[in-house]
């Protein structure tokens, strides 16, 4: 056995006159270079009103949404296609989802270096959904001789840039990943094939408003969801929907996820990390509207005080094919704090939170559907399982 001696030296801490050590983030420098407009915010009332500036990458307009901090894992590209253009041909080593928010038009994808003359087009128009296959060529293109496509596009760049640290390689690698996209005639054809646990698995999805949904009684008051399986992805995305004059549980899970509310007349979410709820903020919702899950320590309800059926998707990262695709964040985020997990059971959550919801309500001319769940309700008994409207 080796003894240390009590006359061992200690090293010194650093004298004045160091540089502090600092490492340049890939990310953040291929925003500076690419000249793009950036935002920071989480909350954007409508994803059309958003401004827009040159991209050149595009062949268009566009901005990039990525909030500032490094544990968010993903973010958001808004583009804008003009009547009867193009975007420029790209491919990459990050995934992305994109949803269709304005206009109609097509998609043109081929391997890179193979077979580059058996190029595969799909249509799609707005609600549409689909996913580029990992490091595929592909273009796009606008239907429309008079009016501008807008998309946005939630990928997984900024870890990818920040793992390999090397962006020629993010662009310029060769690569066909063959076991994700091996040019199926029937890939973006719109077929689909459901698991348990709500899992539908599908390339493309034609009009993501309208998609069957299923029971998910775990998140509350008649609920309805699908977990959604895209291009052998790691990241996920799922719909969810819920009747008029309910909401849905608190919860927290990891940073990132992209909120897009499809339809609804009204709505909003309530985000806090307090346990006093003292930071508490209000997002108001509109067809549209986005709002972004910014930390992991972030609880978040959604609220449908509206006359319709309210549905968002839910585009985020995935978890590096670890997360059984349950409740949207993992198995925490559907089960209640009381038993370890990330949810806030209707029974313990602040009155003020209900009585928020009654006045807002009355302010649209619904009424609270949510007696069957919170015994406080002024309103009426609503639904009381996944399947009840």
């Amino acid at each position: 056995m080796i003894m240390l001696g009590t006359d061992m030296k200690v090293a010194e801490a650093p004298k004045d006159g160091l540089k502090d050590y600092t490492k340049v983030d890939p990310y953040a420098e291929w925003l500076k270079k690419e000249g793009v407009k950036v935002y920071e915010e989480f909350y954007f009332p409508s994803l059309a009103k958003i401004e827009l500036g040159p991209w050149p990458r595009k062949g268009g307009n566009g901005a990039v949404i990525h909030i500032a901090n490094r544990h968010i894992p993903n973010d958001c590209h808004v583009v804008e296609i003009k009547p009867k253009g193009k975007s420029e041909p790209e491919h990459h080593m990050y995934e992305l989802t994109i949803y269709v928010v304005s206009g109609h038009g097509a998609t043109t994808i081929w391997q890179n270096g193979k077979d580059e003359k058996r190029r595969q087009s799909f249509e799609w128009h707005a609600g549409s959904l689909f996913c580029i296959p990992l490091n595929v060529c592909y273009q796009n293109f606008n239907g429309s001789g008079d009016e501008p496509v807008r998309y946005i596009a939630v990928t997984n760049a900024p870890p990818m840039m920040r793992l390999f640290g090397d962006n020629e390689f993010i662009f310029n690698c060769d690569y066909i990943f063959s076991a994700r996209y091996s040019g199926e005639e029937d890939y973006f054809s719109g077929k689909g094939k459901l698991f348990t646990r709500r899992i539908w698995e599908s390339n493309f999805i034609a009009n993501a408003p309208d998609m069957p949904l299923y029971g998910w009684k775990e998140r509350g008051a008649g609920g309805i969801n699908a977990m959604l399986e895209m291009a052998n992805n790691n990241m996920k995305n799922h719909i969810s929907e819920f009747p008029v004059g309910t909401y849905k549980k608190a919860h927290r899970h990891g940073p990132g996820p992209h909120l897009v509310l499809l339809s609804g007349t009204a709505g909003y979410s309530l985000l806090w990390t307090k346990e006093d709820r003292s930071d508490m903020i209000k997002c108001d919702w509109q067809v549209g509207s986005m709002v972004i899950i910014p930390g992991d320590n972030c609880f978040h309800q959604h609220f449908n005080s509206g006359s319709t059926r309210a549905r968002y998707l839910a585009l985020r990262s995935g978890d590096m094919g670890l997360e059984t695709p349950r409740g949207g964040g993992g198995e925490g985020a559907d089960r209640s704090l009381k038993e370890g997990g990330w949810q806030i059971e209707y029974e313990d959550e602040d009155r003020e939170i209900h009585e928020i919801f009654e006045k807002e309500l009355v302010a649209h001319g619904a009424r609270c559907k949510m007696k069957a769940f919170v015994p406080w309700c002024t309103g009426e008994v609503g639904p009381t399982s996944e399947r009840d409207t």
